[in-house]
């Protein structure tokens, strides 16, 4: 029977049963193929001279035949299988903590509203030194093997112990597990009188409706226009791009559609039925390097029906489809099955070698060596790639990625300021400054309109950080660090503020220095030089 399961899963990635409905006949060739790899299957469990894992064959078999394709498909276990789709999912089983390790101990970041740990009364600031029959203080558990011990089952029961400032016993709390929602929309605010700000930070099953309900909100607080943040996102469900792009669209247009060697072209369309949420407005969208997938299918779909500006530098270009494919033991097989195209029909997936994900990966740090993050001159496409859009009759072009209207090269950061982030030295600085003085600051700063206008980061916190950094062995450098300090500053003070209130405070903070926001400000409230980037 096992050796069984080596047919069935070549068959699988050759593609005969990537549609269910399909009875295609297998061919010589590929039954031969299958034969041939059982018998080598087969060879090894039977005579080889060592005791062999025999799961672990078919696995590093399937793996083997997949890195010779293209750099998307890819082989997960059962574990990592079930890691990977919570992101996408509405939510995930557990107790309702953000958290992160700071001097080998468990610190509570963040309590989650509603979840079980709030009920129980644990509280922001607590440390968690033990989990069931597991002390977890002071051994350098890392964050994955922690979530193992707090993560279960709805209905099950985890017991912790918790040392509390002003406690002198460790705190006992028992908490039943529950489902945890997970949000995909990071912030959204009003950026000015008349301009919405939203973020969306993956394509989730809930984006749709978490994108409409943020939208609302900000409606009856008097948006007109609305800046669309997707920089970073690295994408999601396909079809719920699909679904936000109809928000922008009117009916019967093409939002994308996909197309492979194997499978046919399908379309995807707006809604001819229900109206979109923001099909008429001043929109910009905002992209990076990072923004990919999903993300590269809402903004080229904006940007080939003319519906709004798109700002930033060059997507990510990943334009490969892939199917699940589930196995029986709850591994997965993502397998590329075709390519997406925007509705002007470019192809946004950058070139790629077979079987060198190496440098398909690295990609980005090359933009950064050739210049192309810092200046758009730099980057140059044949004229073969040139398409034109749907309303206009912009020129917009294929080939990898979607290219912004409006290029804002990266913010240049010192070598210093690399080092501390990469040491982890200044997320550890704002952990420890909240930890000593979360009830000062809480007590001083009860808005965020009162922290934001009133708390500072002065130079005794900022000495502090370059001592912490110093024992780390990170090299101080006194010009890189006066060049970077008001946005390291910056930062830390976006962080304190994502602790003390939500994630739409870090971004307000933060949003202060980020260039394409400042830059999207500045187009969306000038009416002429909006209409003229859409109608050039």
């Amino acid at each position: 029977m096992k050796r069984n399961i080596i047919i069935t899963v070549i068959l699988l990635i050759s593609g005969i049963y990537a549609n269910s409905q399909q009875t295609k006949p297998f061919s010589a060739e590929e039954i031969n193929n299958a034969r041939k790899l059982q018998a080598a299957y087969s060879a090894i469990v039977d005579l080889y001279v060592d005791e062999t894992d025999n799961k672990k064959i078919v696995e590093d078999a399937i793996i083997g035949m997949l890195e010779k394709l293209d750099p998307h498909s890819a082989y997960t276990n059962a574990e990592e299988t079930r890691r990977m789709q919570e992101p996408l999912e509405a939510h995930f089983d557990g107790i309702g903590i953000e958290f992160n390790m700071f001097e080998d101990t468990l610190l509570v970041l963040n309590v989650i509203s509603g979840g079980p740990s709030e009920k129980v009364g644990l509280l922001a600031g607590d440390r968690i030194v033990q989990v069931d029959t597991t002390v977890i203080a002071g051994v350098k558990m890392v964050n994955t093997d922690i979530v193992k011990l707090i993560r279960g089952p709805k209905g099950t029961q985890v017991h912790i112990k918790v040392k509390r400032k002003g406690n002198s016993k460790l705190l006992d709390f028992k908490i039943i597990r529950d489902k945890i929602p997970l949000n995909s929309i990071d912030a959204s605010y009003m950026a000015d009188k008349q301009t919405g700000y939203i973020r969306l930070s993956r394509f989730a099953v809930t984006s749709n409706n978490e994108f409409v309900e943020a939208f609302d909100k900000l409606k009856k607080e008097g948006m007109k226009n609305l800046i669309l943040d997707l920089q970073s996102n690295g994408g999601g469900l396909l079809t719920v791009a699909g679904m936000l792009a109809d928000q922008f669209l009117d009916k019967d247009k093409i939002l994308y559609y996909t197309q492979g060697n194997k499978i046919k072209r399908e379309d995807a369309m707006s809604s001819s039925k229900e109206k979109g949420v923001f099909e008429s407005g001043k929109l910009v969208v905002l992209v990076d390097e990072y923004s990919a997938s999903a993300s590269e299918i809402l903004a080229g779909a904006i940007q080939d029906w003319d519906r709004g500006v798109i700002i930033g530098r060059r997507t990510f270009g990943k334009g490969l489809v892939q199917r699940a494919i589930n196995l029986p033991d709850g591994a997965m097989i993502r397998l590329t099955i075709s390519r997406y195209y925007t509705p002007s029909g470019r192809n946004i997936q950058k070139p790629y070698e077979k079987g060198d994900k190496e440098t398909y990966f690295k990609n980005v740090m090359n933009r950064y060596k050739t210049g192309e993050l810092i200046n758009a001159d730099s980057i140059h496409f044949p004229d073969s790639l040139k398409y034109s859009t749907l309303v206009s009759g912009r020129t917009v072009y294929g080939g990898g990625g979607i290219m912004p209207d409006i290029f804002v090269p990266i913010d240049s950061i010192t070598e210093y300021h690399v080092k501390l982030n990469r040491a982890g030295i200044i997320n550890r600085f704002y952990i420890s400054y909240i930890d000593k003085n979360r009830s000062s600051l809480k007590k001083n700063y009860p808005t965020f309109e009162k922290y934001a206008g009133k708390f500072t980061i002065n130079n005794d916190m900022l000495q502090e950080l370059v001592e912490m950094a110093n024992k780390e062995k990170v090299e101080y450098n006194e010009e890189q660090f006066q060049k970077s300090k008001d946005l390291i500053s910056l930062i830390i003070k976006a962080l304190i503020a994502d602790d003390l209130f939500d994630k739409t405070a870090y971004f307000r903070i933060y949003n202060a220095v980020n260039d394409p926001l400042q830059e999207a400000l500045r187009i969306i409230n000038n009416d002429e030089e909006y209409n003229k980037i859409l109608k050039n």
